[in-house]
């Protein structure tokens, strides 16, 4: 395990291999009393094809360097505190006479000593949730659907592993997810002191949902997936018995998704966000609702036009504090609940999330932006923001700016620059964010454009219409028009910088990934001003994409037969003359390998910059067999940056190809 601090004088930019060597900070785990602290550090194996997490204590007074605790081959994650100050965490360690083992749960206990295994399911263990002032720790644990217990759900699977029987027969939908297919288990909640079962045949119910635990151990609310028409599923909120299992709904709302339940530090209220469902003429909103006491259940910030993202009792009950977008920052806000004023906590230009409230108004959370990866911060009540020792992290190669542009109606687009370091006007990279619903304003491993400004480059990062952080309005500008205010937006971005001196404007190229490509693969077929165009994961068939993505439903509220037909970038393939990179991966099942295999037999059969009689093409296909909407294998995502890199050298700088040696 490398020091820390040694990274900080790195010329990690300009080499992928030191770049792909960072350690990498994720989660925050706070005592019940605010006396400890922990987060994961993920750092690359010896093999350097995946990355090992491990738990590290920080210093809450952010005096002392970040000490590791954790040591186990395969890693550890989710850490989280006991009551009594005992730290559990998940980690699948074989035992001597084992080949390998599931994710089970560890506990290291703050009177010292070595961990020892609390709960060792056969399915593994996804999440775990302590009670603050009580000796409960509940799990949430995937079971067979015909398993009556842990033990039995062993045996079964132990037949079906023997049968190599990989078959699932579904009952509903949805049947896959991002990357990994859904069942045959079935996700439960688990009192991990006797493994009690407290779903019994919970379906699907439990898939991905949010938990939150009284402080007294005695009560336990969560989403609750329910299947409604139209093969869709609806989220809303239950109350479970933690002694007796008895299940009650608290919150059920036939027009909206309800998510993030908290319960107050008395036990006495639940706090939450709902989510409209869209339709093809209105956009979804997202607002903080208060389920109070008397059992009156009313939004907190329906004068408040921001989304809230996440949601966190202060520790005297008195406040909500919520993260939300905000033009292209994501700051800390507190909103009280008796009298709905929503107050800035945080005044800087990062992103926060992880916020773990602690006692005495202090907060702990992780902020980052384009000039800072993740990092861990208390921030006292007079808004202090103190930095906790932990990863030292080299300054990036170039200064970060803000652009701002007219949209023609009257709209501010505004956009971060990252610009290389040097006099000379660099040429300049488009680079279009995913969501849609997103926004360019925390710092991303798999998509940082300070490797491209290394390389020379001036990147532009803009929020055009659908972009989350500047209100509903600016939603709604883009919902079911994406080839109108999106594309335009990003046209009337793209001519600002290219006004900035420090820009080449004859030298450009756009990418995307995602909803980024889509719009990649819209401006191929609606303008000939980018040299090249880089497309990952993208939409092509907007009539094909809606019914075999994972989540079909959700993309039908909008995605009417008039919409698709006005906005499908297939339709304008006979314009595109830009020589376009196509990347996908097999695995993607939030956009499917078909989108990515239709776009490349398309640019090459049907485009108006084809492939010769000879079978050669200015176009490629960078293809990844085992990978997913992301690329997250560190040897793959440094091919990607390679081939993006030598796709935009060829294009745009004049240089010629080069193939990594380990594509042949």
């Amino acid at each position: 395990m490398a020091d820390l601090d040694a990274f900080a004088d790195l010329d990690a930019f300009a080499d992928l291999d030191a770049f792909l060597a960072l350690p990498r900070v994720a989660g925050l785990a706070v005592a019940p009393d605010g006396s400890r602290v922990v987060t994961t550090v993920a750092e690359l194996d010896a093999t350097r094809t995946k990355y090992v997490t491990a738990v590290w204590e920080l210093d809450p007074h952010g005096d002392r360097p970040a000490r590791r605790l954790t040591h186990g081959a395969t890693g550890e994650s989710a850490p989280a505190f006991t009551h009594d100050g005992d730290l559990l965490f998940l980690a699948a360690r074989p035992a001597a006479d084992e080949e390998d083992a599931p994710t089970a749960l560890w506990r290291l206990p703050s009177s010292g000593g070595e961990a020892r295994r609390d709960l060792a399911p056969a399915g593994g263990i996804d999440a775990v949730f302590p009670a603050a002032d009580a000796d409960v720790v509940l799990a949430r644990v995937p079971l067979l659907p015909s398993a009556h217990d842990v033990d039995d759900d062993q045996r079964r699977r132990t037949r079906r592993t023997d049968a190599k029987v990989t078959a699932v027969l579904h009952h509903g939908y949805p049947v896959r997810y991002w990357d990994h297919d859904i069942g045959p288990s079935q996700p439960h909640l688990l009192a991990v002191d006797g493994a009690r079962d407290l779903t019994p045949r919970p379906g699907p119910a439990l898939r991905d949902a949010e938990t939150d635990v009284s402080r007294d151990g005695r009560t336990v609310v969560t989403s609750w997936h329910v299947p409604a028409a139209g093969a869709s599923v609806r989220s809303t909120l239950v109350c479970i018995d933690v002694v007796t299992g008895e299940r009650t709904v608290l919150v059920d709302d036939a027009d909206a998704d309800l998510s993030h339940p908290v319960l107050a530090p008395d036990g006495r209220s639940v706090a939450y966000l709902r989510e409209t469902h869209s339709s093809p003429t209105e956009a979804p909103r997202i607002t903080l609702w208060w389920l109070s006491p008397d059992g009156a259940n009313r939004p907190l910030t329906e004068g408040w036009d921001r989304w809230p993202t996440s949601v966190a009792w202060s520790d005297d009950g008195a406040t909500l504090l919520v993260t939300a977008d905000d033009h292209g920052r994501g700051p800390v806000f507190a909103v009280d609940v008796q009298t709905s004023a929503v107050t800035r906590r945080t005044h800087d230009d990062f992103t926060y999330t992880d916020v773990r409230p602690a006692p005495g108004g202090v907060f702990f959370a992780l902020r980052s932006s384009y000039l800072r990866p993740p990092h861990p911060v208390r921030v006292d009540p007079d808004g202090a923001v103190v930095e906790l020792p932990c990863v030292a992290y080299p300054d990036p190669p170039g200064e970060l700016v803000e652009v701002s542009a007219d949209a023609g109606d009257g709209t501010e687009i505004r956009s971060w620059l990252v610009l290389p370091t040097g006099p000379e006007p660099a040429p300049l990279l488009l680079w279009v964010h995913g969501g849609p619903l997103a926004s360019w304003n925390a710092w991303h491993w798999r998509w940082c454009p300070w490797l491209l400004a290394a390389r020379g480059y001036a990147v532009l990062l803009p929020d055009p219409a659908l972009s989350t952080g500047y209100g509903q309005r600016f939603v709604q500008r883009g919902w079911g028009a994406w080839g109108a205010a999106p594309f335009t937006d990003l046209m009337a971005a793209t001519d600002a910088a290219c006004r900035h001196p420090r820009v080449d404007a004859t030298r450009t190229a756009a990418m995307g990934g995602s909803f980024g490509g889509y719009m990649a693969n819209w401006i191929a077929g609606h303008t000939d001003r980018f040299r090249a165009i880089v497309t990952h994961a993208s939409l092509w068939a907007l009539d094909q994409f809606g019914h075999t993505t994972d989540g079909a439903y959700w993309w039908a509220r909008e995605m009417t037969e008039e919409m698709t037909a006005g906005n499908s970038p297939h339709r304008h393939v006979d314009r595109i003359r830009t020589p376009m990179l196509v990347i996908h991966g097999d695995k993607d099942y939030r956009v499917p390998i078909g989108e990515g295999l239709r776009l490349w037999y398309e640019l090459l059969s049907a485009s108006a910059l084809p492939a010769g009689a000879d079978g050669t093409s200015p176009h490629r296909f960078l293809y990844f067999p085992n990978e997913g909407h992301w690329v997250t294998a560190p040897q793959h995502a440094k091919l990607w940056y390679q081939v993006v890199a030598s796709f935009l050298g060829v294009h745009v700088l004049g240089h010629e190809e080069e193939t990594p040696e380990l594509l042949g």
